[in-house]
């Protein structure tokens, strides 16, 4: 692996950051009570239609969908800055790493016309319909149903820990149609389809962050299921390798960890005893960083992430955490006092282990499928 960059790749992250620069107010993260509010959601849509206008929206995705067909490194170039910046393009980049290539690669063409012009655009903003009350990280144990009745299915359950269920206009949606993990499908639901009710769940980072969604009776047409029925896991297995590589909050972790250190070399109690922590911290999330290059690299020549993809998940973490815990140890006041950024980056890490799959069970994917160790006993 080449760990240089190349001119197209130093220029393209240079218009990244001009671009950055020109449209992003320095204070544009005050503007937001929480990561699903209403006031972020509607901040991320004009960011996102001004990106989509420069043509750094989409970049890497084919030219017929608005694209330019930029390679892999390209959209890591782009996402890596994005998060470096505390990720303005909000929920908008569920639409842009996974959702999107999802659909182009399963969807059928009406749903293809219908949903991926608008993602291309920056007009609309999904949530995933994943997580159950007794189905988290163990997607096979959901209980949503989706019965068929004639030509439309009627959809009951419940799905909790939804990011942007508050503004979404669309779920990407996971109900049981049968039995065992070839007994899910996936459908696309519009979000204001009857029968759909959405409750938010207080969170310590914010306003809008998490939600639980009820299903009473809700029809949709068959016509709004994604692949084939009981097609779910492999797409989901596809999606979700692309979530857990394609978001680089590693870059959020590092500026946090810098705005950190600066506070204390200004208050002159940068001691050892912080500098080695927050070397700790530093060298866990250029870890981080060079990892992620690795499986980019290998997207880049044709290889599909497999279990270095929960690597990269469990060392995000870790990163993450060693961040939070040396801000909440070194500059206490700080948070009480209400630093927006730094108390969002440590409430952030805080919940690190949880959010898109709970890192112990990435850690037993690791051990059964890339170390090829046994499972534990039930």
């Amino acid at each position: 692996m080449e760990f240089s960059w190349n001119q197209q790749q130093t220029e393209f992250r240079a218009t990244v950051r001009d671009f950055l620069a020109q449209n992003l107010p320095d204070n544009w993260e005050s503007i937001a009570h929480g990561p699903g509010s209403a006031s972020q959601s509607e901040f991320s849509k004009q960011f996102c239609a001004r990106l989509a206008d420069a043509g750094l929206l989409v970049p890497h995705w084919p030219r017929q969908w608005g694209g330019r067909e930029a390679d892999a490194w390209s959209s890591f170039i782009l996402a890596e800055e994005m998060w470096a910046a505390g990720e303005p393009r909000g929920g908008q980049y569920m639409n842009v790493n996974w959702i999107g290539p999802t659909l182009m690669r399963f969807g059928t063409e009406a749903q293809q016309q219908r949903y991926i012009p608008p993602m291309a655009q920056g007009e609309t903003i999904w949530c995933q319909g994943f997580s159950e009350p007794e189905a988290g990280s163990d997607l096979a144990s959901l209980r949503t149903k989706a019965e068929k009745q004639g030509d439309h299915y009627c959809i009951n359950g419940q799905k909790i820990w939804t990011s942007y269920a508050g503004e979404a206009e669309t779920c990407f949606l996971l109900a049981r149609t049968g039995s065992g993990k070839k007994g899910i499908s996936i459908f696309l639901l519009p979000m204001d389809t009857p029968g759909i009710i959405v409750v938010e769940i207080p969170s310590l980072i914010g306003e809008g962050d998490i939600h639980e969604v009820f299903f009473e009776n809700v029809m949709v047409p068959a016509t709004a299921m994604l692949g084939e029925e009981g097609q779910a896991w492999d797409i989901v297995r596809t999606a979700l390798s692309l979530e857990r590589v394609g978001i680089p909050r590693f870059a959020l972790a590092s500026r946090m960890l810098q705005r950190a250190v600066d506070f204390l070399k200004q208050r002159d109690r940068f001691h050892s005893g912080a500098a080695e922590q927050a070397a700790r911290a530093k060298a866990a999330c250029e870890a981080t960083r060079l990892f992620s290059y690795e499986i980019i690299d290998q997207r880049q020549k044709g290889i599909t992430a497999g279990a270095e993809a929960s690597v990269a998940r469990v060392a995000t973490v870790n990163c993450e955490r060693l961040v939070a815990e040396f801000v909440v140890e070194h500059l206490p006041e700080t948070l009480a006092s209400g630093d927006p950024l730094l108390l969002a980056h440590h409430q952030r890490g805080i919940v690190a282990g949880i959010a898109s799959g709970a890192a112990e069970i990435q850690l037993n994917l690791i051990a059964t499928q890339l170390l090829q160790l046994p499972r534990e006993p039930r």
